[in-house]
C-alpha cells in the first residue's frame, strides 16, 4: 500500500443533462488535509462523490498513488479511499460497534465473519473517535455529533489511505465542529473535506481548493487563498481578513454583501 497521494486530474461530471463539474483538478500530497470550499452549487459535493466512486466522471481521472481508482474493482478501490457522505441515514437499528464494523467489508470475503484483527481495528477506530463508550448504543439514539463521530469511525475502520468527507460539520454546534476537526486532523491521513465554514477550513486545513461554477479556480495554503479579493469575487461578500489572535491563521470578519460578483 502506498502513502496515499491523491490526484484529481481534469474531472468532468454530469447529472442527467446538466454538467455540474468541469475539468476540476486538485492534488493532495500524502498526509495533507485539503479543504474544498466554494459557494452553494459550486460542485463541491459532486466532486467529492466522484472521488469516492459514487458518481462516475465523464472524463478525467482520480488517482491514488498513481492508481486510477475508477479502473479498479470496487473492493480494491475501497481499500484506498474511505468516504463519509453528507447525508447518511441509518435505517436499521444497529449498534455503534455494528455500524463501525461495516468499514471492514472491503477486507472480507462474502459472508466472512470478522476476525481478531478486524475486531481490533473496529475498536481502535472507536477509541480514536471517542465513541468506544457508545459501542452498545443504538445508532438511532445518538446525537448529531455522536453520529458523525461514529460514521467517521466506520471510515477509519476501513483502513484506507485517503479519507474523503462531504461537509461533515454541517448541523453540528461549535463544540462538536471543533471536536470533529481535531479528530480528523489527528489521523494524519490524506484527507479532502468539502466545507462551508471558511474560518474552520482556514484554521485546520493545510491547503484550500476553491470551486466556482463547477470548476476549481484556486489552490494553495490558507494564508494565500483567504483574501478579501477572493471573498468578494467568489462568494460575493465584503470582508476583512485578520490573523487569528491565537493561531495566526487567517480569520474572516464579514463587512456585508458585495453588490455583485466579479470574476475569480
Amino acid at each position: 500500500m502506498g502513502d496515499g497521494a491523491l490526484v484529481v486530474d481534469g474531472v468532468s461530471v454530469s447529472i442527467g443533462s446538466v454538467q455540474v463539474v468541469t475539468k476540476a483538478a486538485l492534488e493532495a500530497p500524502a498526509g495533507t488535509l485539503i479543504g474544498l470550499i466554494g459557494p452553494n452549487g459550486a460542485g463541491k459535493s459532486t466532486l467529492i462523490r466522484t472521488v469516492y466512486r459514487h458518481l462516475r466522471p465523464q472524463s478525467g481521472a482520480v488517482h491514488v498513488d498513481d492508481q486510477d481508482v475508477w479502473s479498479m474493482k470496487p473492493r480494491s478501490a475501497a481499500r484506498l479511499i474511505a468516504g463519509v457522505p453528507q447525508e447518511t441515514r441509518v435505517t436499521f437499528d444497529v449498534t455503534v460497534e455494528e455500524l463501525v464494523a461495516v468499514g471492514r467489508t472491503p477486507h472480507l470475503r462474502p459472508l466472512q465473519a470478522l476476525g481478531r484483527d478486524d475486531l481490533e481495528r473496529v475498536r481502535a477506530a472507536m477509541r480514536r473517535t471517542g465513541v468506544d463508550r457508545l459501542a452498545d448504543r443504538s445508532v438511532t439514539t445518538l446525537s448529531g455529533g455522536e453520529r458523525q463521530r461514529a460514521l467517521l469511525a466506520r471510515a477509519l475502520a476501513q483502513a484506507a489511505t485517503v479519507l474523503v468527507l462531504d461537509e461533515p460539520t454541517n448541523h453540528l454546534d461549535l463544540a462538536h465542529q471543533e471536536e470533529l476537526m481535531r479528530i480528523v486532523r489527528q489521523q494524519g491521513l490524506t484527507t479532502v473535506m468539502a466545507m462551508h465554514d471558511l474560518n474552520l477550513a482556514a484554521e485546520y486545513c493545510d491547503q484550500l481548493v476553491v470551486m466556482r461554477e463547477g470548476t476549481t479556480v484556486r489552490h494553495g495554503d490558507p494564508a494565500r487563498i483567504i483574501t478579501p479579493e477572493m471573498l468578494r469575487t467568489v462568494f460575493g461578500v465584503e470582508a476583512d481578513v485578520i490573523d487569528h489572535p491565537r493561531s495566526g491563521r487567517p480569520h474572516i470578519v464579514l463587512a456585508g454583501r458585495s453588490p455583485e460578483r466579479g470574476d475569480a
